[in-house]
């Protein structure tokens, strides 16, 4: 189905938990040039025992996986319905799901997203596009980052786009490519160490600020194989939980020295991935709110112009862009490139289901 605009609710969970996005997005193609309006947009919360599930379900048997992936299902169609009928939207034309990513192992040919079963469609009576990365796993792919081709089409006037979600990521236009790759853990790290002071986040970085900085630390984290690797690569949650929290444990320090050492860390290899340490740097997702690592990042670019967008923006582009995702799939046109993902050619992916 092909047409110019869109009616279109995008969704989004995200390695740090913090709930799921969803974005009402009306899409527009004017001489070949997509614009968009976010009308209505929302994070759902998890609960405390949905949030356990998947902090552990990498760990799971494939018989709990299986349970889990319709029970997960079954949670998000109903978040899905409720914000349709509280926001009363008629007339949609797909809802586009990222689901929330388990398994991450795409060395392995891994990568597993739930969330993603067909019932998605049945249970909101909406058609579903969804489980984007599966398809270029199996093209020999890392299945990610798939949110470079949104800032392709959608922000073409920024030189970097960068989110700082659970991890980060950056894509730029390198001799007429599209490249991005996954930088360092970022909130899947700082959340953790917040969450042993009882808190669900370090709030603008306040206590990361009061903390010491470690040196043998920093450099035994910038030491870490990953940052040698050429692109294109990406992080999964095992990264930290097998290799960055059992090296920062080994350090006998305070939680806030931990967390500004770790902090320190994520602006040097953010200022280490730009190949051109000038220009315009489009920064999203949560830790865009975070103070400290903003000053540490434009301490490392001093020549970068550093751009936060709106509140919307911010907190739903990823939701916005798995959006986007969703109407190419339906239009049967590429929404996943191998420049990005290392996959052998550039493809449409992802599920349509109908209701």
């Amino acid at each position: 189905m092909k047409k110019n605009n869109y009616n279109v609710i995008g969704v989004m969970s995200g390695t740090s938990l913090d709930g799921v996005d969803l974005a009402h997005i009306e899409f527009h193609l004017n001489d070949e040039k997509w614009t968009f309006e976010i009308l209505e947009s929302e994070t759902i919360g998890y609960s405390k025992d949905w949030i356990n599930h998947l902090k552990l379900a990498v760990d799971y048997s494939e018989i709990a996986l299986n349970k889990l992936n319709i029970e997960y299902t079954k949670l998000l169609a109903s978040i899905i319905s409720t914000f349709i009928e509280k926001h009363k939207i008629e007339n949609i034309d797909a809802v586009c799901s990222h689901g929330h990513t388990i398994l991450h192992q795409p060395e392995k040919g891994l990568t597993l997203q739930i969330g993603n079963l067909p019932e998605i469609a049945t249970l909101t009576h909406q058609t579903a596009v969804c489980d984007f990365r599966v398809q270029d796993v199996k093209l020999g792919g890392q299945g990610a980052p798939l949110v470079p081709i949104g800032d392709r089409i959608l922000f073409s006037d920024y030189d970097y786009c960068m989110n700082l979600g659970g991890f980060s990521n950056v894509s730029f236009e390198l001799n007429g490519k599209r490249i991005a790759f996954d930088i360092s853990p970022v909130n899947t790290v700082l959340n953790y160490y917040a969450n042993q002071l009882g808190l669900n986040y370090d709030d603008k970085g306040q206590i990361s600020r009061t903390g010491i900085l470690n040196k043998t630390l920093l450099n035994e984290l910038n030491s870490l194989e990953f940052y040698k690797k050429p692109f294109p690569k990406s992080l999964g949650f095992e990264f930290v939980k097998d290799v960055v929290l059992p090296l920062i444990e080994k350090f006998e320090i305070r939680i806030e020295d931990k967390l500004s050492t770790f902090t320190e860390h994520i602006a040097i290899q953010t200022a280490l991935a730009l190949p051109n340490q000038k220009g315009i740097l489009f920064i999203t997702g949560g830790g865009a709110y975070n103070d400290f690592i903003i000053e540490r990042i434009q301490f490392y670019l001093p020549e970068m112009k550093i751009v936060i967008p709106t509140a919307k923006i911010l907190e739903f582009k990823e939701a916005l862009i798995f959006a986007l995702l969703g109407i190419l799939k339906l239009q049967g046109e590429i929404n996943v490139l191998s420049s990005v993902t290392g996959a052998n050619m550039d493809h449409s992916s992802g599920e349509i289901y109908y209701p």
